[in-house]
């Protein structure tokens, strides 16, 4: 049950990197500053979020509190991203220190209590917590983005109006075991 975790796990923050990263790949460096008005976040703002809760939450993440004391969570919310190469280094920072903390949990280890902010969390209550806070973060990355791509966007998922034709692919192959982000990863991959 660990290991299969562990893997589904792995392969949810993998997909959600993904949707991310395929955003980035449709904007121009400047759609990724831009901001609908002071107060709200442009995606820059947003990754450079994530990737201060990520750097705090992985970081020693079997050993210390998940809200360290050198974060400074207002100054993310900032905009100290200036430029699309910025915003990369800045995001596989932290999906580095979230990637290298998973690689540490293991059945020894497994039943560690987690704390955050002084709440103690056991590893899957930490895992999904942040998993739930990443993916509606991206989701707003996302949502961003289709909204200045407009008619230019390039679904992410299934695309409107054919919804139809991929249950038909699908149902048209013997079922199988294959995790939901399957389809989706292999995208990145071609």
């Amino acid at each position: 049950m660990q290991a299969n975790y562990l893997q589904s796990i792995n392969k949810q923050f993998e997909y959600y990197k993904f949707l991310g990263e395929a955003t980035f790949d449709q904007l121009s460096e400047d759609a990724l500053l831009w901001q609908y008005n002071e107060e709200s976040n442009s995606i820059a703002i947003i990754v450079n979020h994530i990737t201060g809760n990520m750097k705090s939450r992985w970081t020693d993440f079997l050993t210390s509190d998940g809200e360290k004391d050198w974060r400074n969570r207002d100054r993310e919310f900032e905009s100290v991203i200036e430029d699309r190469k910025q915003l990369m280094e800045c995001w596989e920072e932290g999906w580095k220190c979230l990637f290298d903390a998973l690689e540490e949990i293991n059945p020894e280890n497994f039943d560690t209590t987690i704390y955050i902010r002084n709440q103690g969390h056991t590893i899957v209550e930490a895992v999904n917590r942040q998993l739930a806070h990443y993916a509606s973060h991206i989701g707003q990355i996302v949502y961003i983005g289709r909204m200045i791509q407009g008619h230019k966007w390039v679904s992410l998922s299934i695309p409107k109006g054919q919804s139809k034709a991929f249950n038909r692919e699908k149902f048209s192959k013997d079922k199988h075991s294959a995790h939901f982000t399957d389809d989706f990863l292999n995208k990145k991959k071609s």
